[in-house]
């Protein structure tokens, strides 16, 4: 019964599970990128200020939830940007760039960079070795950190309450306003098949990750 009222008579709860579908994928999307190339800039070249960025880059990950999402806010609303989706994927990105570097970078501690010098001697230019050489040994460390913050997005409740609009209510926040109001059946539903979702995914990812090691 429980499980067909989710299905079929929970519109509401749906459109919200698409907007944490969409802000996870988005924001995760953005913090891979970043991350990845914030931590192979670390590790791969040497500048002024390499470890104030380095302290920088996890500090939104040492300060407790609260603090981010009010800070968020308050720079939300002195730049005069509207609350909604873009400032929920912004917050998101925010929190998840550091977990991405940090699986980035510990791939990045057990990669030969011989390999790179070799590349460059039979005569690779610096993207071709960037796309060809680094890229493939770090995928599992990227896809690692896709997964964990598209995760830490999925879940976020704290931080998405301070930038939320009107419209961008995420399945967190959704299911809050439905505790609320007393809770009902159908979170138990949703609670399983979002648990059972969560394993596939870590299954899927798992024999992806076995199967890229061994053709490598």
């Amino acid at each position: 019964r429980w499980y067909r009222a989710l299905f079929f008579d929970s519109a509401p709860l749906w459109e919200s599970f698409l907007n944490s579908a969409i802000v996870a994928l988005a924001s995760a999307s953005a913090a891979t990128v970043l991350g990845a190339a914030a931590a192979v800039g670390a590790a791969w070249y040497r500048f002024r200020g390499k470890t104030y960025i380095r302290a920088v880059t996890f500090l939104p990950m040492a300060l407790p939830e609260v603090i981010v999402g009010v800070s968020l806010l308050v720079f939300f609303r002195r730049l005069g940007v509207p609350l909604g989706m873009g400032t929920i994927i912004v917050a998101h990105v925010t929190f998840c760039l550091p977990f991405v570097f940090m699986m980035v970078g510990a791939r990045l501690e057990e990669f030969d960079f011989s390999v790179v010098e070799a590349a460059r001697d039979l005569g690779a230019t610096e993207r071709q070795t960037m796309l060809r050489v680094v890229v493939p040994a770090l995928t599992p460390g990227i896809l690692s950190g896709f997964m964990l913050a598209a995760t830490m997005s999925l879940e976020d409740f704290v931080i998405t309450f301070f930038v939320a609009g009107p419209g961008s209510t995420t399945l967190p926040l959704y299911i809050y306003s439905m505790i609320r109001l007393g809770v009902s059946p159908v979170v138990n539903a949703l609670s399983v098949v979002l648990v059972i979702g969560t394993v596939l995914a870590a299954v899927l990812l798992r024999r992806f990750l076995k199967t890229f090691a061994s053709a490598q």
